[in-house]
Order: structure tokens, then C-alpha cells, then sequence
């Protein structure tokens, strides 16, 4: 076709590989800046729920967001360990130490809000009554920010039980304490909070408040960015829960190295498949509990479900897992009758599709295309394929996949693809979009994840070893990031576990 058919292309500015607006910062205007200001008692999820939204916004929205956790500076001046009488709001001593790192969190806070590109900043700290609100934000009136408090209360005994009995074992504060003395010094800690407390009212200008996380009171709150965290707050429990990642059993193309298209599993696959189920079963389904005349764990049934791609080897993954009914009574003493594990096939499960590539081995596509061959191996995360997705594309669609495992509370088994699984676990463990394409996700483990206040706590079980198997078509050419590259941010990032310099990811 002649070169003059289209004098004046439409040339856009990302390049020939755009990357989605939706995941590039797209919807938000650059001027629009928020800041939130966590309010609460110990014990009711600030951190957790602060680490989430900023979680949720860079990750998937592509807006640069931070934490600036009182704690963390109270530490750093005077020590990790301090006694409970240090949170006295009487002794003037002490309130004027944590009035000082409430302020270089601030100053800190309102240097990181003046940078350009920058767009959330969350100030975390109990900030428990009106005098300390309005301190924080005549400090900030020198920035062009919507801010925005957002309180956590939590008035469910049981709920606030389980918060307290787990909290000396993710703080700071309580490594390496013995779990009774960590207890009574921390519930003395939330008591002297508790005498000066007042909440979030009209007068603290706009507002988030969770009850709960059942009740929701939402008063003056207006913008993108703060709908946004409305929204993704409203997603969010702290009920501690565990979900399941799954690969699904070798495929018919894994096999021979062939990349995405619709293959059922191969005799190794459905061997992982029944294993799967007895994992299912035995593990996802049930739960530790204590014998309150006896002391001793138990084991009981939970409901739990059973979520697979719409694509043929995931769904002959799940095959063999039973789907029983059972009644279950929830935590609003609702009867149910439930069915475990029914099955729910979603479309934005489904591999990360490969276009005109499809179907294709690696070395096909390098020597039948060699200059998109040559592409990808330059930058895998935002590599479109001709015709098909990149990780990119693939993050908009799991965007929806995310909301709907913050908000469920019971154990979820996810059987799906290596493409899907990275990007999932990337999100979950905080790593950085970039390192997601190069996750190891091997067939037949799966990965037990169960998100916590400060990070997420990982498993893993091998169902079916490389040993048991003649061959897993698992060989794939190292793409853009060197060795030495991978092993220092395997080094650097405490909870990427996963990631082995000596074998590096496959793509």
C-alpha cells in the first residue's frame, strides 16, 4: 500500500505498545491531590486498610500514593519497645514525643505531596481526637489537597478480639515479646487511647467512617480519587482469610511448549487434578479450631469456593473437587445451605491471550517473528502481543478479580494461568508491577496466600514433582531481566520468596 494513502497518521504518544490509560494514571487529573488521614482505636485496621487502598492505586491505577505511618517515626526517635504508660495522654512528656513524629511525619508527608506526578499521601495513626485532627490539618493548608479522614471502628467484640490476639504478631512493636506480655501491654496501651477518644464528626470537614466494615457513613467526600478509595474501602473486611492460587494441571500444549490456545491436560495433568482435589478437600474446606473444654485443635469443615478461567484445562483442572451441600450459619447468624466449591468459570481468568501467536512455540514465534520476538524480550511487561493482550491489558481485566477477593471472606481456590497467577500474587505480596511478569508460578503447586496488616503471609504445597513427570514443557527463553538484575530485587524485597536467582522465572 503506498505510503501516501495516510499522509497524517494518528501516532500515539506511548508507541506502537500502548499501555492502557486505565492502568497508566489516565483518570486522574494532575492536579487532583488527596490526602487521607487515618483516625482510629488500636486494633481496628488502620494500617491494614491504609496499606490496601495505596496497594489498589498504585498497582492498578498507576497513581503514585505512599504511607506515612506515625509509628514508624515514634520508632525511629525513641525506640521500638516502649512501655504502655508511653501513650498516657496525661504525662505531657510523653505526648509531646509523639506530637514530634506526628510532625516529621507531616513535614515529610507535605514534601512528598509537593513532587510532581505525586497524588495520594495517607498519614496513619490513631490521630484519636479533634484537637490532634485539627493540628494535622492546619498543617496542611499550605497544599492544594483534598483531604479526607477516614475512621475504622470496630465495636464487635469478637472481631476486636481477633485483631488483639494477632496483633503482636505482625507489629513492630511486639517482635520477639512473649505473646501474653504482648496482650496485656497492648490491650493497657488501647485502654489509654480509649479514655480520650472521640470520633469522627461534621467538625473534622470530610470523612470516611467503617463500622464494622458493615456500616458505611460517607459525608462531603467529592472527586475521582476520592471516590475511588470509597469504593475500594467499601470492598474490604479484616477478617483474617486465606485464598489459593492454582495453575492448572499440564496442559496437552504445555507439553510441547506451545504458548496459550484451548488444550485439555495430559495424563500428568489429571493426576495434579486429583490431587487437587484431595487438597481441596482436606486443606481449603477446612479449619483449625479449639476445644473450649478441652483445649485441643480440632478440625472442622468451612465453606469455601472454587473459582476457574473459562478455558478447557482449568476447568478439567477442577473436575474432581467434590461440591457438596452443607449449612452453614455466617457471622449475622444467617442459616445457609451452601455448596462447596461450586464452580465459577470467569472470563477474566482466562490467559493473557497471545494474539497471531497463539498457539505457537517460543522458537516458532522467534523465527517467524523476530522482531516482535525481539520486542517482548525487551520489555514483558507492557509487550502487546499482535492481535492479543499484554500483562498490561491483562491487569485492567483482574482489577474486578481483586475487588471480589478483598471483600470475600471465605477461602478461595483459584485455578487458573501463570500470566493471571503473577499478577495476583504481585499485588498481594507488594511487589512492584515490573517484577510481576517475571514471578515463578510452577505447575502443580499451589500457593496458599493470607493477607495481613503489614504484607501477606505466603505457603506453598508441590502436589505433584517434576520427578513424577517425564516432562513438563515448562523451558522458556529468559526475557529482559538479567540474572544479576533478578537477584537483586529478589534480595532487596523480603516477601518475594518465590523468585530464585539460580533458576530464574520462565516468561
Amino acid at each position: 500500500m503506498s505510503s501516501d494513502y495516510n499522509p497524517t497518521p494518528h501516532v500515539i504518544p506511548e508507541g506502537e505498545n500502548a499501555t492502557p490509560l486505565g492502568v497508566v494514571g489516565g483518570d486522574c487529573t494532575e492536579s487532583e491531590k488527596l490526602i487521607i488521614i487515618m483516625c482510629g482505636l488500636p486494633a481496628t485496621g488502620k494500617t491494614h486498610i491504609a496499606n490496601r487502598i495505596v496497594r489498589y492505586l498504585s498497582f492498578f491505577l498507576d497513581i503514585p500514593a505512599k504511607i506515612f505511618n506515625v509509628g514508624d517515626y515514634r520508632r525511629k526517635l525513641h525506640g521500638a519497645q516502649l512501655p504502655a504508660n508511653f501513650f498516657d495522654h496525661s504525662n505531657e512528656e510523653f505526648m509531646a514525643k509523639r506530637l514530634q513524629a506526628c510532625d516529621m511525619a507531616l513535614h515529610d508527608l507535605i514534601d512528598f505531596m509537593k513532587q510532581d506526578g505525586v497524588r495520594v499521601g495517607v498519614l496513619d495513626s490513631t490521630n484519636s481526637n479533634h484537637s490532634r485532627r485539627a493540628h494535622i490539618r492546619d498543617t496542611l493548608k499550605s497544599l492544594e489537597c483534598k483531604v479526607v479522614v477516614l475512621e475504622s471502628i470496630i465495636d464487635k467484640e469478637d472481631v476486636l478480639e481477633s485483631n488483639i490476639r494477632n496483633i503482636h504478631l505482625n507489629t513492630p512493636d511486639y517482635k520477639g515479646i512473649d505473646a501474653a506480655a504482648a496482650l496485656k501491654d497492648f490491650q493497657k496501651r488501647r485502654e489509654n487511647y480509649f479514655d480520650v477518644y472521640e470520633h469522627v464528626d461534621n467538625k473534622d470537614g470530610s470523612h470516611i467512617k467503617i463500622i464494622n466494615n458493615e456500616t458505611f457513613v460517607v459525608y462531603n467526600v467529592r472527586g475521582y480519587l476520592s471516590q475511588k478509595v470509597v469504593h475500594f474501602v467499601m470492598n474490604l473486611h479484616l477478617l483474617p482469610r486465606e485464598f489459593y492460587l492454582s495453575r492448572h494441571g499440564q496442559s496437552e500444549y504445555n507439553l510441547v511448549g506451545k504458548i496459550g490456545g484451548d488444550s485439555g491436560l495430559t495424563e500428568a495433568g489429571l493426576e495434579y487434578a486429583r490431587r487437587l482435589a484431595d487438597f481441596a478437600k482436606d486443606v481449603v474446606a477446612k479449619k483449625l479450631v479449639v476445644d473450649e473444654v478441652t483445649g485441643e485443635e480440632k478440625s472442622e469443615v468451612r465453606p469455601a469456593r472454587l473459582w476457574t478461567s473459562t478455558l478447557r484445562r482449568t476447568k478439567e483442572t477442577a473436575q474432581f473437587i467434590k461440591q457438596e451441600s452443607v449449612t452453614f450459619k455466617w457471622d449475622n447468624n444467617d442459616e445457609v445451605k451452601w455448596i462447596q466449591f461450586r464452580g465459577r468459570a470467569r472470563r477474566n481468568l482466562d490467559e493473557l491471550y497471545a494474539g497471531v501467536c497463539d498457539g505457537l512455540t517460543y522458537q516458532e514465534i522467534k523465527e517467524r517473528f523476530p522482531e516482535e520476538f525481539a520486542r517482548r524480550q525487551e520489555d514483558k511487561l507492557t509487550y502487546r502481543y499482535p492481535r492479543g493482550e499484554s500483562y498490561m491489558d491483562v491487569t485492567l481485566r483482574l482489577e474486578q478479580i481483586v475487588m471480589d477477593i478483598e471483600r470475600t471472606r471465605e477461602p478461595i481456590l483459584i485455578v487458573a494461568h501463570q500470566g493471571i497467577h503473577r499478577l495476583l500474587y504481585a499485588y498481594f505480596m507488594g511487589l512492584p508491577r515490573e517484577q510481576a511478569p517475571f514471578v515463578s508460578i510452577p505447575l502443580n503447586t499451589v500457593i496458599e496466600l493470607r493477607p495481613n496488616a503489614y504484607g501477606c503471609d505466603e505457603k506453598r504445597y508441590v502436589l505433584l514433582s517434576k520427578e513424577e513427570m517425564l516432562k513438563d514443557g515448562q523451558d522458556e527463553p529468559i526475557t529482559s531481566m538479567p540474572m544479576q538484575e533478578l537477584a537483586d530485587r529478589a534480595n532487596s524485597h523480603t516477601r518475594s520468596t518465590s523468585i530464585d536467582p539460580m533458576n530464574p522465572p520462565s516468561f
